[in-house]
């Protein structure tokens, strides 16, 4: 049996990045306040046109 080692909940990524897990991820900012589903390897992208930083909130 393997096992597969995934990255923390609280993992933080900047847009542009590559996902590095996939699952739900939400906007590091005290003021927005939005998630998204993301699969590992897709790029993330910038909300409101602006570059932010993605935190794993939830695997999927």
């Amino acid at each position: 049996m393997t096992t597969t080692t995934r990255y923390p909940i609280g993992t933080k990524r900047r847009t542009g990045e590559t996902c590095p897990e996939s699952g739900i991820w939400k906007v590091d900012d005290p003021i927005w306040t939005t998630t998204g589903p993301f699969a590992a390897g897709n790029r993330f992208p910038p909300y409101k046109d602006k570059a932010v930083t993605w935190v794993l909130i939830q695997y999927a």
